[in-house]
């Protein structure tokens, strides 16, 4: 048995988990001081969630993203490649706008255009393989539901700390 996908594997998760890494980055300080301070409505997930969730996330889009470059390499699918790179950039821009700039309203905007990149990224995915696809598809309703969330804190914080 070859290696090579498996080592193809693992460097497909390494790149969306980088995206986790980065966000990760811009995200930890603010936590740990001014968002436990903000208002956030009543269905706000508990802190300790959100890394399990984003970790499976990561997951399942390395698997994705893996999955089409085998069946159709950069060459064979550059418009579905392209979109999740992009998205990848995105994915980690969204936590230096929110957290870092504490700037809720440019957060919603990004995120709003992440989540149509998104599901750009699940349609293109799934033309080459539906199983690439549907491995997006929890990655598009979490972050349908960050968005009524970023969105809610906005609307509760409309002065930024």
């Amino acid at each position: 048995m070859s290696l090579k996908p498996i080592a193809e594997l693992i460097v497909w998760i390494a790149v969306s988990f980088c995206a986790g890494l980065v966000g990760s980055r811009l995200t930890g300080p603010a936590v740990a001081t001014w968002y436990g301070s903000i208002n956030k409505p009543a269905w706000t997930p508990p802190s300790f969630l959100f890394g399990p969730v984003w970790s499976a996330l990561y997951l399942m889009m390395g698997i994705a993203g893996w999955l089409i470059w085998r069946k159709a390499g950069l060459s064979g699918a550059p418009g579905a490649m392209a979109l999740f790179a992009l998205q990848l950039i995105l994915n980690a821009a969204w936590s230096g706008i929110f957290f870092g700039m504490r700037r809720f309203d440019l957060a919603f905007a990004e995120i709003i255009i992440l989540w149509a990149l998104i599901l750009a990224t699940l349609i293109a995915f799934w033309r080459h393989d539906p199983k690439a696809g549907l491995l997006l598809l929890p990655y598009l309703a979490w972050v349908t539901y960050a968005s009524a969330l970023n969105f809610a804190i906005w609307r509760l914080n409309p002065t930024a700390p």
